[in-house]
């Protein structure tokens, strides 16, 4: 069956309710219970998955955190860069548990969401970058999986289970998108792809870097050669800048940061299945210093983009944490 692509962006502007006065002082009552009523459905009727980017840059800095904290007394650079033997665990934990709540609270709207609105997801899910916020709040379990305060915890058997539950989206999306770009006569990838494309490659080098992690190698290396794999097309395809970039909405710029976070996520990922930062670590690590050096020396293409306040501004964030994480992982390494 012939899918259309939709060219509009996907709203993310929350209107306020609005009071309307009244004589009858009977009607404020009912006026207002209309109202909460409106509310409730404006805000699942506008709650795309776009908005999980504040869940993954709020596990980012988590992970970052007890990456940090972990590696304060190990490595004697990062103790002089910082001057300090150990991080505030209170504040990790308030991070953590401000992330966990935040991540909880999205997904549960989201629910609510599939259940009530199901064709507004049916359209996300046929819009060309739609699809691929899709993949943010599994890369948020993932991230927060992995910051879990006690690394022991890692290796049993509930952090397994969970592992399943949030990498079986990730590969069905996988499906759906990679298999799409060689099978579809009208969502080429030279026609749909465009930068948020590569957040199906970050969920599974996340998911790859997780399950690393926690012991199982095979599994690591299966995800990440299918990440891995679709990144090298997709980065060429993005670099050739064919017509399908021109639909790409310019609020939506600030996901030109990805090119940073998808090599720093395979570097990360690499590291812990090879168990040291090796040549292909640094090789990824530096690609994506030099995107971001690139991406920096072009503070006008995001210009449009920061007119007003837009949820995509969450997109600067997590990709140079990624960064960071990368370089702290070189430095111990």
């Amino acid at each position: 069956m012939d899918e259309k692509v939709p060219q509009s962006p996907i709203s993310v502007v929350i209107d306020p309710p609005i009071i309307i006065p009244s004589t009858n002082p009977q009607e404020p009552v009912i006026v207002a219970a209309k109202e909460a009523a409106s509310a409730s459905e404006s805000i699942l009727s506008r709650l795309h998955a776009g908005y999980f980017r504040v869940c993954l840059s709020f596990g980012a800095q988590v992970l970052l955190w007890k990456t940090l904290n972990e590696h304060v007394n190990e490595t004697n650079s990062i103790r002089n860069i910082f001057h300090t033997h150990s991080f505030p665990s209170t504040a990790f934990f308030l991070l953590y548990w401000l992330s966990l709540c935040t991540l909880i609270l999205l997904s549960f709207l989201y629910i609510l969401r599939c259940i009530f609105y199901f064709r507004l997801v049916k359209a996300e899910f046929l819009h060309h970058v739609g699809v691929n916020c899709l993949f943010l709040p599994w890369i948020s379990w993932l991230l927060l999986l992995q910051a879990i305060p006690s690394g022991k915890q890692t290796k049993n058997f509930p952090f397994q289970m969970l592992w399943w539950i949030f990498i079986v989206p990730v590969v069905i999306l996988d499906i759906k998108i990679y298999g799409q770009w060689f099978t579809t006569e009208k969502r080429f990838l030279s026609m749909v792809a465009n930068p948020t494309s590569q957040l199906s490659v970050i969920g599974n080098l996340v998911g790859a870097w997780a399950a690393a992690r926690m012991g199982w190698k095979e599994s690591g290396v299966c995800i990440f050669s299918l990440g891995l794999a679709h990144y090298l097309v997709l980065f060429i395809t993005l670099y050739q800048r064919l017509s399908g970039a021109s639909r790409f909405p310019a609020m939506l710029r600030p996901a030109f940061f990805l090119f940073v976070a998808a090599p720093s996520t395979a570097s990360l990922a690499w590291s812990s299945i090879s168990g040291s930062f090796g040549v292909p670590c640094k090789m990824l690590f530096f690609l994506s210093l030099f995107l971001f050096t690139s991406l920096i020396c072009r503070p006008s293409l995001f210009k449009k983009s920061m007119k007003r306040f837009n949820t995509s501004w969450w997109t600067y964030s997590f990709p140079l944490t990624f960064l960071a994480l990368a370089s702290a992982e070189y430095t111990r390494r």
